[in-house]
C-alpha cells in the first residue's frame, strides 16, 4: 500500500466529514446562499497569498532540479494565473478587486495558513508536502464527487465544481501524490507518524474552512 494510501486512510471519516457538511452540499446542488459563497470567495482569496509562499519554499528546499522547476512553475501559476482568475470569478458575485485585498483574515484561515507556512518553514519536504496535500488534493476529491451529480443551475457554482474536477487539477495532485511516496521512502515510523499528524491536521483545517465560511467568524475581542 502506498504512504499516500495510508494518509487518506488516516483521515478518511475528515474528508467524508466534508462532502456531507451542508456548505459542500450547498455547492453541489446549487442552493448555497450567495452571501455565504461571498465568504470563501474572499477567505480563499486570503487564503492563496499565504498559499504561494508554500510554494516560495519548496523550489528553496526542493532536492532535484525537476522537482525545483515544478515548484516554481505553480508558483508563478499561482501568483499569476490563479489569482487573476480568483479575482475575475469574484467578479461575479459583485467583488471587485479592492473587496478581496481589503477582506481581513478570518482566524481560522489566519491558523490554517500559519500552520501550512510554519510547516514549510521549519520542516523538510516530507512535512511540507504533507501538510499540502488535503488542500491540493481534497478539492479535486470534493470536486469529483460533487461532479457525479446533477450540475447545479447557478453557473458560477457548476463552474466552481468543473475547475477542480478539471484533469489540470488532478494531474496535479497525483504529481504531489506521487511525490510524497517518494519522499517517505527509506523514513523511520517515527517521521512517518509524524507526516500522518500533519496531514490529519492539515484535512482538519480544510473541514474547519468551509465550517469557517458556513457560520462566518470574527476576532471575539
Amino acid at each position: 500500500m502506498a504512504f499516500t494510501d495510508e494518509l487518506h486512510a488516516a483521515a478518511k471519516s475528515i474528508w467524508d466529514a466534508q462532502l456531507e457538511h451542508p456548505y459542500v452540499k450547498g455547492i453541489g446542488d446549487g442552493s448555497l446562499a450567495e452571501d455565504l459563497f461571498r465568504n470563501w470567495v474572499l477567505q480563499d482569496y486570503r487564503y492563496l497569498k499565504e498559499f504561494a509562499r508554500i510554494f516560495a519554499w519548496a523550489v528553496a528546499k526542493a532536492d532535484r532540479l525537476d522537482t525545483m522547476g515544478w515548484y516554481a512553475a505553480v508558483l508563478d501559476l499561482t501568483l499569476n494565473t490563479e489569482m487573476e482568475l480568483h479575482r475575475q470569478y469574484a467578479a461575479r458575485f459583485g467583488l471587485a478587486p479592492a473587496d478581496l485585498e481589503a477582506a481581513p483574515m478570518w482566524p481560522t484561515t489566519r491558523a490554517y495558513t500559519d500552520f501550512l507556512v510554519r510547516t514549510a518553514a521549519d520542516g523538510d519536504m516530507a512535512d511540507l508536502v504533507a501538510a499540502l496535500l488535503p488542500c491540493a488534493w481534497g478539492y479535486v476529491y470534493v470536486a469529483k464527487e460533487l461532479a457525479k451529480g446533477k450540475p447545479p443551475e447557478d453557473q458560477r457554482y457548476a463552474d466552481w465544481i468543473a475547475q477542480y474536477a478539471s484533469e489540470e487539477f488532478a494531474q496535479a495532485a497525483e504529481w504531489l501524490k506521487a511525490e510524497m511516496n517518494r519522499l517517505v521512502e527509506g523514513a523511520s515510523e517515527e517521521k512517518r507518524a509524524r507526516l500522518v499528524d500533519l496531514f490529519v491536521l492539515s484535512s482538519r483545517y480544510e473541514w474547519g474552512f468551509w465550517e469557517m465560511c458556513w457560520k462566518g467568524e470574527e476576532w471575539s475581542v
